[in-house]
């Protein structure tokens, strides 16, 4: 039987869909647009840095803006905050406003971040968590195939279109989550047969469930989010001597992957399990991430990739889902620290990467990725073995 979602999750996933393809637009050009103020660089970085530092900054006060508001109300303002930060981007007259902006937004995609999640764990039942958490995932995949050729169409026209037209996909998700969000998630909760009762939030960082999710969106922050990210691309160029148009293309390909083993994968953690299949997953993640270095040509490499986006699937299932159980509807902030584990993880892991890449090689910054995989998967064996009913 197909799973039964509230309506909650089919807005989320059209709300990622939106968010994603505007941000798709904008990550290609952002680094030629912070170029063109005449910076080095170590200024692009810094743009990039700014809006991944203020989305951790700000997560930890995420959850009283919950309280204060609810997610529904939090999720559009944080939207509101991104899309507005993003259009004064394109009219950006020098590279300090340009930073303190994209700082701006960092804060309010945290905002997003958080109470999007805690709408998507709080509104459906452990039974089908990690398949309504595979459908929003999903939107965000499929925006984010489709943004990045749309950037370069609008890139044609002028470097700042991509931040008008991110600023305008953004306000077409707020105003949909404003108009078909339901205001009151707690009842949709006890409706749908999700837990009602908070929990102490000292009791869910005692819960080991928590406690390997958090552990394994460190390493997916590390090694997806950081090490992946910025470092192929430059090993397709040095290592592989290929044009920076294969990266692309393989990425591209590891996103088809994980897109279609998105709905496979939520069934296999909501019926079988989340232990397993973080067991499994990122056991596997570990094995996958180390071979990628000694990928001899380009064909092997988008293999190992599409591989990674298949395992990738359960690794932002599993431990989401894990939260959901472990928190039951404690409210935003178990979600918000747990988004803030992704968060250190990928500011601190390109940083690391790249340090071991120059001193050492390309295969011990993929080592350490896998490193944390495996000892994520090694801890995933302390979480309480389950009894699932679809």
């Amino acid at each position: 039987m197909r799973p039964r979602f509230s309506r909650d999750v089919y807005v989320l996933g059209v709300i990622a869909f939106f968010v994603m393809v505007g941000f798709g637009v904008v990550v290609p050009v952002l680094p030629v647009y912070v170029r063109s103020f005449g910076v080095g660089y170590v200024e692009v970085g810094a743009v990039v840095s700014a809006f991944a530092l203020m989305r951790l900054v700000a997560s930890p006060f995420c959850p009283r803006f919950i309280d204060w508001w609810g997610e529904r109300t939090t999720l559009a303002v944080g939207i509101g905050i991104v899309a507005v930060s993003s259009g004064l981007v394109g009219i950006a007259q020098d590279y300090p406003q340009l930073l303190l902006l994209r700082g701006v937004g960092g804060i309010g995609s945290a905002m997003f971040t958080v109470s999007a999640m805690t709408l998507l764990l709080g509104s459906t039942s452990p039974g089908i968590r990690a398949r309504a958490i595979g459908f929003y995932q999903g939107g965000f995949l499929i925006g984010g195939m489709a943004g990045p050729a749309l950037g370069g169409l609008l890139a044609t026209i002028s470097l700042t279109a991509p931040f008008f037209f991110y600023a305008a996909t953004l306000a077409v998700a707020g105003l949909v989550g404003l108009v078909l969000l339901r205001p009151a998630t707690r009842a949709a909760a006890a409706g749908s047969g999700a837990q009602a009762d908070r929990i102490p939030f000292r009791t869910v960082l005692r819960d080991r469930r928590f406690r390997a999710a958090c552990l394994a969106n460190f390493s997916q922050g590390w090694t997806s989010f950081g090490v992946r990210n910025s470092l192929i691309p430059v090993l397709v160029v040095e290592v592989l001597k290929g044009p920076s148009s294969w990266t692309g293309l393989a990425f591209a390909a590891a996103a088809v992957a994980q897109t279609l083993a998105l709905g496979p994968a939520g069934r296999f953690v909501d019926l079988v399990g989340r232990r397993p299949a973080m067991i499994g997953a990122f056991a596997l993640a570990a094995v996958t991430i180390l071979a990628v270095p000694f990928a001899g040509n380009i064909w092997l490499l988008t293999g190992l990739l599409c591989l990674y986006g298949v395992v990738a699937a359960f690794m932002g299932t599993a431990p989401a889902a894990a939260v959901g159980d472990a928190a039951g509807a404690s409210g935003g902030r178990p979600v918000a620290v747990f988004s803030m584990f992704a968060d250190v993880g990928a500011i601190v892991g390109p940083l690391v990467a790249g340090l071991l890449a120059d001193t050492l090689s390309y295969p011990a910054a993929f080592a350490v990725g896998a490193v944390l995989f495996l000892a994520t998967s090694a801890y995933a064996m302390r979480m309480p073995r389950e009894t699932r009913v679809s």
